[in-house]
């Protein structure tokens, strides 16, 4: 009898079936999926017109500059679409599904997934992948155990994912005519030829941070003559971070960068520079004829 008014008294707690709060998840998952699906369907995309905002967007200095990526491998630059053109070429695609989701978390490494759907044509990219929690820093292999680096070191590694998913489901034609509309951004944008632009600035920085052309050359892996408008950009980056305080030499180039090869470019630059300067034998004074430099930002 005292057993049975405990029983009362201190009711079990009602447990919930496992799965079934999965299974209410996955079906208000499902149910979002067919809202998007539906609405793509409603108001499906107009290709002319996305490929024109598209092409808009291209035409921002801020988002040209940041277009490409590249890096060298081999002796060569190998560059590509950036993750920053490849979101902005899908917001304005439009009808699309994409991110990165934390999968599994598991002890010392996530699993995760980066993911592009077009709603309306039902193609689809994902890619799984692993993440972990350690990253590589002066030689050394550090455990990372804030949640924020974690979380940040999983964001960095999705973002590849990501944009490989992204270019491809978006046509290739599309990112064709993005990265062409990027460099016409660029040149249009730009004052006087890149090979003086480019010489003006390692001048500046030898002059202002004795940096020297060797240095700035073993830092980007190719010679100068190879620099493009992007590498251009850089330059004026640095330099301004330099000026600025913001960083120290030391934090971009190798000071201890020795004499090995030149490719001639500041060496041309500074011969055509002095011959313009050279008075005319005719001249009805001595007053010199100087070229104007050109401004580095």
């Amino acid at each position: 009898m005292s057993n049975l008014a405990e029983q009362f008294n201190n009711p079990i707690p009602f447990q919930q079936p496992q799965g079934v709060l999965a299974q209410a998840s996955s079906s208000r998952e499902m149910e979002e999926v067919k809202g998007q699906i539906f609405m793509a369907k409603q108001f499906p995309r107009n290709v002319f017109q996305a490929e024109q905002r598209v092409l808009d967007t291209c035409k921002r200095p801020a988002l040209a500059q940041v277009a490409k990526y590249q890096y060298p491998r081999g002796g060569q630059r190998v560059t590509g679409p950036s993750i920053r053109l490849a979101e902005a070429i899908a917001q304005n695609w439009g009808n699309l599904s994409y991110g990165i989701q934390e999968l599994e978390k598991r002890e010392g490494e996530s699993v995760a997934k980066a993911f592009c759907w077009d709603l309306e044509t039902n193609v689809r990219q994902e890619k799984v992948f692993t993440v972990k929690d350690s990253m590589k820093a002066k030689g050394a292999i550090k455990k990372l155990d804030d949640p924020r680096d974690i979380y940040e070191k999983v964001a960095n590694d999705g973002a590849r994912r990501l944009r490989s998913c992204i270019l491809g489901v978006i046509p290739g034609y599309i990112i064709d005519k993005a990265i062409v509309q990027c460099h016409e951004t660029l040149a249009g944008n730009s004052q006087g030829p890149l090979k003086d632009r480019i010489a003006n600035a390692l001048r500046s920085f030898k002059e202002q941070h004795r940096v020297t052309q060797e240095m700035i050359e073993a830092k980007f892996g190719y010679n100068a003559d190879s620099f493009t408008e992007y590498d251009y950009v850089e330059l004026i980056n640095i330099f301004n971070s330099l000026r600025d305080g913001v960083s120290k030499v030391e934090d971009w180039l190798n000071k201890e960068i020795a004499k090995n090869q030149t490719s001639g470019l500041g060496a041309d630059f500074q011969a055509q520079s002095d011959s313009k300067k050279e008075v005319k034998s005719d001249a009805p004074n001595d007053i010199s004829i100087e070229q104007p430099e050109l401004p580095l930002e």
